[in-house]
C-alpha cells in the first residue's frame, strides 16, 4: 500500500533527515541506545535501535519535542567519507555498524557518515537535505518489533515509525487518510465480518470461514466468466513437484529461500517442494504433446493454490499470508501473435477494474534484474515489444529498472483505492527464456518446429490478497453481488415469521442469498446487526406489509423503499446483482 504522492527524491531525503534527527533526538534522551539502520520509505521513515527500555506511544510526545529543538537550530547536515578503519573506531561500541561495515569492506567501497552539526553522526549514503531547518511537518506514527535485518534468528530490536512532508497541509492529509485506513483495515474488518481467522497450527495460513469463502467463490465464478469467454481453457496442476522441474525452471536458483521443500519417506535429502508459482505445471501440461500453430494462441488458466514462506514480520492478514490462490494464466504462441494478445490481456485488466471501481493510478514496465536468466539480446527484444504495446495502446507509465521477474520483464499495474492508496494487482510477464529452458516447441506452418513465446499473467494476483484490498476498498461493504448476505428478512413481531419464512423460500428460488432473522430479538437490535454486518437489503415486514404481501426494504445506506411488492424487489436487485452494479438501487 501506498500513499498518493510519488517517491521523489526531494521527499526521500527530507524523510530521511527527519529519521537521523529522530535518532539524534532518542540518542539524547536515552544515552545507552545503540543505534541500528533507519532508511526512508515511500510513506516516511522508520528507525531500528537496541535500548534496555520499553518504548510506547505514549513516549511520543516528549521525544517529538526534542526532535523539534534539534529541528529548531537549523542545524547543518554535511557528509563526509572515511576509511574503513575511521569508521571502524567511530562506531567501535556499535556490533549492527561493524556488520554494515563488513559488507562495505567485502564490496570494496569506501563509508559515508553523515554529521548533523557536531552534535551527531550516523553511518548512511545519504540523500540528505541540507539542514535541520528544512524540516516543517513530521509525526511519529508506531512503534512496533522488529528483527536485526528482518532474519528471525536475528536480536529483536524496536522500530518507530514515522513520516514527514513538506508542508503541514499534506502531513493533514496524509494522516486522514491513515485514520481512514485504520477504520478499514481488512484484519479489523475480517474479524467484525467473520470472514476468516488464523491459528497457530497452521501459522501464516487462512482459515475461510463461510462468509469470506462466499465472496471467494464469487470472484472464482466471475473470473472463469471472463475467461471462457476470452477463450482461455482451465486447468489444474499438482502442488508439489520434483527438484528436477524447478531446477530446470532456476526457480530453485533464484526463489529457493521461499519454497517449501519435501523429503520423500524413501529419500535422504530433499528430492520435492512445494509449487511457489503454477509457471512449472502449466509447461509440463503443453509439452504433454507437440502443439501446432494451429492451436495457437493457446491460453491456459489456472486458480492454482501456491506456497510461499513469509516471514513472520512479513506476514500480513490475508494481504500476504503463507498459502494463496494464485490467478496465473499461461499464453503459448507465435512471434507474431505477441502483441496482440498482451494488448487483450491489458484491456482485461481494465475491464476486471472497472468492475470493481478500481482505477488505475501508475503502469510500470520493470526490466531485467541482476539476477535473471536468458541472454542480452532476448531481454532487449522482449523489453522492446512492451514498450511498442504500451505506445501502441497509449497507456502512460513508469519505466522501474532492474524489477522485472528473472525470465522476463513484465507489466505491473498499480491500482488506486476509494481512499487515494495505491496496491500493485495485476502483473503481464514476456518470458522467452522458459520455453528455452524446458525445449518447448511447436509446429509452425512450414511443417517446421519452433519456440513458442510464453506469456505469464494475473488479473487479481493472490485471489486473498486482491480480497483483503476488496475488504479495505468497500470498507466491508461489499456491492450485492458480493456479500455473503445480500437479503435479511427482519420481521416486526413473531407474528410475521411464518411470512418471513415464505418470503425467504421465494427469493432462494431466484438464487440470492437470504436469511430470516427470527431470532427473539427486537426489530431493532435485527436492524442493527443487519447493518453492522453491511448487508444490502433488509425487509423490514410487519402486519401491513403481511396483508398487503409487500415487503418495506432499508438498505443499508439508510435509504427506505416502502410498499414494493417481492416481484418488484427481485426484478430490480436480480439486475443489481447480474450486471455486478456497484450502485444499491
Amino acid at each position: 500500500m501506498r500513499y498518493h504522492l510519488t517517491m521523489e527524491n526531494e521527499l526521500s531525503a527530507l524523510r530521511h533527515s527527519t529519521e537521523h534527527v529522530l535518532m539524534q533526538a532518542m540518542e539524547s534522551l536515552y544515552p545507552s541506545i545503540v543505534k541500528a539502520m533507519g532508511p526512508a520509505t515511500e510513506e516516511g521513515f522508520y528507525f531500528d535501535f537496541d535500548l534496555n527500555k520499553k518504548i510506547s506511544e505514549e513516549d511520543f510526545p516528549k521525544i517529538e519535542g526534542e526532535m523539534r529543538k534539534i529541528i529548531n537550530k537549523d542545524l547543518p547536515i554535511t557528509s563526509k567519507e572515511l576509511s574503513i578503519q575511521e569508521a571502524r573506531n567511530l562506531f567501535k561500541n556499535n556490533p549492527y555498524k561493524q556488520e554494515w561495515l563488513d559488507e562495505i569492506e567485502q564490496a570494496g567501497q569506501r563509508p559515508t557518515v553523515y554529521y548533523t552539526g557536531n552534535e551527531f553522526v550516523d553511518l548512511c549514503k545519504g540523500p540528505h537535505i541540507k539542514s535541520t531547518g528544512e524540516i516543517k511537518a513530521f509525526k511519529l506514527l508506531s512503534v512496533a518489533g522488529a528483527y536485526w535485518r528482518g532474519n528471525e534468528k536475528n536480536k529483536m530490536l524496536t522500530r518507530v515509525y514515522g513520516t514527514a512532508f513538506r508542508t503541514k497541509a499534506d502531513l493533514d492529509k496524509y494522516l486522514t487518510v491513515l485514520e481512514e485506513a485504520k477504520k478499514r483495515d481488512h484484519r479489523k474488518l475480517g474479524q467484525d465480518l467473520d470472514l476468516y481467522s488464523f491459528h497457530p497450527e497452521a501459522p501464516g495460513d487462512i482459515f475461510w470461514h463461510p462468509n469470506g469463502y462466499t465472496i471467494m467463490k464469487e470472484l472464482f465464478q466471475y473470473w472463469r466468466e471472463i475467461h471462457k469467454r476470452e477463450d482461455y481453457v482451465e486447468v489444474r496442476t499438482p502442488e508439489i513437484l520434483t527438484r528436477k522441474a524447478w531446477d530446470q525452471s532456476g526457480h530453485t536458483s533464484f526463489f529457493i529461500e521461499k519454497m517449501y521443500r519435501v523429503l520423500s519417506p524413501d529419500a535422504k535429502e530433499w528430492d520435492m517442494a512445494i509449487k511457489p508459482m503454477n509457471c512449472d505445471g502449466g509447461i509440463l501440461i503443453y509439452k504433454s504433446h507437440l502443439r501446432s500453430y494451429k492451436e495457437f494462441p493457446l491460453r491456459m488458466g489456472e486458480l492454482g493454490v501456491v506456497h510461499r514462506f513469509e516471514s513472520s514480520g512479513e506476514v500480513h492478514g490475508i494481504m500476504r499470508p503463507r498459502e494463496f490462490t494464485q490467478d496465473d494464466a499461461h499464453i503459448y504462441c507465435t512471434p507474431n501473435q505477441v502483441k496482440d494478445e498482451l494488448k487483450k490481456v491489458v484491456d482485461l485488466c481494465f475491464e476486471v477494474y472497472e468492475v470493481f471501481g478500481l482505477k488505475l493510478d501508475h503502469l510500470e514496465l520493470s526490466t531485467r534484474p541482476k539476477r535473471s536468466i536468458g541472454s542480452e539480446e532476448v531481454w532487449k527484444r522482449a523489453e522492446s515489444i512492451m514498450k511498442q504495446v504500451l505506445k501502441e495502446k497509449k497507456v502512460p507509465h513508469q519505466i522501474n529498472v532492474g524489477e522485472g521477474a528473472f525470465y522476463g520483464p513484465k507489466f505491473d499495474f498499480h491500482l488506486k483505492d476509494a481512499i487515494g492508496r495505491t496496491w500493485q494487482c495485476s502483473t503481464i510477464q514476456l518470458d522467452f527464456a522458459q520455453p528455452e529452458n524446458f525445449q518447448l516447441e511447436y509446429v509452425t506452418e512450414k511443417g517446421t518446429k519452433e519456440r513458442p513465446v510464453m506469456i505469464h499473467r494475473v488479473l487479481y494476483g493472490s485471489v486473498e490478497r486482491f480480497l483483503g484490498i476488496l475488504i479495505e476498498h468497500f470498507a466491508g461493504a461489499f456491492p450485492a453481488w458480493l456479500s455473503p448476505t445480500q437479503v435479511t428478512i427482519i420481521p416486526i413481531s413473531e407474528r410475521q415469521n411464518n411470512y418471513a419464512k415464505a418470503l425467504k423460500m421465494k427469493i432462494l428460488k431466484h438464487k440470492m442469498r437470504v436469511w430470516a432473522d427470527l431470532r427473539n430479538e427486537t426489530m431493532q437490535n435485527k436492524i442493527r446487526n443487519a447493518q453492522m454486518q453491511k448487508v444490502p437489503y433488509m425487509l423490514i415486514i410487519g402486519g401491513k406489509e403481511e396483508k398487503a404481501k409487500t415487503v418495506s426494504i432499508k438498505l443499508r445506506n439508510g435509504e427506505s423503499h416502502n410498499n414494493i411488492s417481492l416481484t418488484e424487489f427481485t426484478k430490480k436487485v436480480q439486475e443489481i446483482i447480474k450486471e455486478k452494479s456497484l450502485k444499491l438501487w
